[in-house]
Parts: C-alpha cells; structure tokens; sequence
C-alpha cells in the first residue's frame, strides 16, 4: 500500500476469502464481496440509527480489482448523509493479499440504509 492509496473511513469489518466464495480460477464472487459491504453498512448504519436498519439501495458501484483465495477483506464505511429516516454511507472494499504484502482497493459504492421501528416502519434517526 502506497502513501497515496488508503482507505477511507472506519474499519468495519474484516474477514477472510475462502475456497467455497470463489469460481474456479480463485476469484472470489463479486456478489460475497458485496454482501460483505452490506453486512458492514448494516453494522455503521445501526450503530448511527440505534436500532433496526434496512438496505434500501447501492449505488454507483463498480469492481476495480478481484479478491482472490486467502486474502483478507477489509470493509471501510464513512457516512455521508443522514437524513430524516436514512443514512448514506460511502463504503471500500480492500483486499490485504498477505502472500505479496500489500493491500489494494477492490471496489467501492454508496449504500443507503434506512432505520425502522419495532413494527418495520420507517423511524427518525436520533440526532447524534
């Protein structure tokens, strides 16, 4: 990793590609990657909501490099927005290839998340 290229925003989650989220050549399915930055816009927009979450939307998202085999992912999430009843997260998927020592930027998207009360409506997000 260069001085230039860093993650933004904060650690949410990290977790290793396994044999059983790959195609045959080894590279790791871009739908796992992509539940895995949901699982973390999940976590952060919770933790911000204070409750229950829902996705409501991924935007703008595109792969730039695969996840191979044994690399450990690391899912970054910054919130942009909150609003009334959502939160918009800017959210990076980083590989750390242990085998060559360095960590690159796979993909990145925008994921809007939206709180719900206990009966699955649409709740205000508590002001910090």
């Amino acid at each position: 990793m260069t001085d230039a290229a860093k993650p933004t925003g904060e650690l949410t989650l990290r977790t290793l590609a396994m044999p059983g989220d790959a195609n045959p050549a080894g590279d790791i399915f871009g739908g796992w990657v992509m539940a895995q930055m949901d699982l973390a816009s999940g976590i952060r927009a919770a933790e911000r909501a204070r409750g229950r979450v829902v996705t409501a939307a991924v935007k703008e998202m595109a792969f730039e490099l695969p996840v191979k085999i044994g690399d450990t992912l690391s899912v970054y999430t910054d919130i942009e927005r909150v609003g009334r009843t959502s939160i918009t997260l800017r959210v990076e998927a980083w590989a750390h290839r242990s085998r060559y020592n360095q960590q690159e930027k796979v993909t990145a998207g925008t994921f809007i998340m939206v709180a719900l009360d206990e009966d699955g409506r649409p709740k205000v997000v508590p002001r910090e």
